[in-house]
């Protein structure tokens, strides 16, 4: 077994150090119990008998005060503080300034209900309307309707629930109209009937 012998000056500093340690803790020890004497017996009877200050209570008698350290309960210290009643203030001591008064409403809530009843909300502008014509059916049997529609020069076809040229929703086809949802706005859906020609 190595205990590290191999190399002496390692060794060495290390003994150094932990005797320097020892030492510091016995001067350290030493100094502190000669420094604070034993209280004597004359201290310690004082100051049982002085013991803590009486302290008032809000009315302004004394409470009593124990003179010995005995352990044991006093009913007829309990039966004293018990009889202690607050009067207080009358401040809230909860809140950190006194309440503001409510100012007492100078004519009836009638006529406030009157100028809230004239006052009607303005109405939305109504959406734009669709330019999405409606010129014809593209559908086979057993299949699920689909119409023609043209914007300008582009030409769509779509079936319930698509969307056309990333704006338009088709939500309903009829034999005679297309009911059209436009996406950007939230207007209700607009019927576009069928056009000839």
């Amino acid at each position: 077994m190595n205990l590290g012998t191999d190399n002496k000056r390692k060794t060495i500093t290390a003994l150094a150090l932990g005797a320097a340690a020892v030492l510091a803790i016995v001067y350290m020890v030493s100094t502190m119990s000669s420094s604070s004497p034993a209280p004597t017996p004359a201290t310690t009877a004082l100051a049982a008998v002085s013991g803590p200050p009486a302290r008032r209570i809000a009315s302004g008698k004394k409470l009593a005060r124990p003179d010995s350290l005995d352990p044991t309960l006093r009913l007829d210290l309990l039966t004293s503080s018990e009889q202690v009643h607050y009067a207080g203030s009358g401040r809230n001591i909860f809140m950190s300034q006194a309440e503001p008064e409510i100012p007492k409403p100078m004519k009836s809530g009638a006529a406030e209900e009157a100028a809230r009843a004239i006052y009607t909300p303005p109405t939305p502008p109504p959406t734009p309307p669709i330019n999405l014509k409606f010129y014809g059916f593209a559908n086979q049997p057993g299949e699920p309707k689909r119409v023609f529609l043209s914007q300008g020069e582009d030409q769509f076809i779509a079936g319930e629930g698509d969307i056309v040229n990333r704006r338009y929703k088709v939500v309903r086809i009829s034999n005679s109209s297309v009911d059209v949802q436009d996406l950007l706005s939230s207007g209700p859906p607009q019927t576009i009937p069928l056009t000839q020609g």
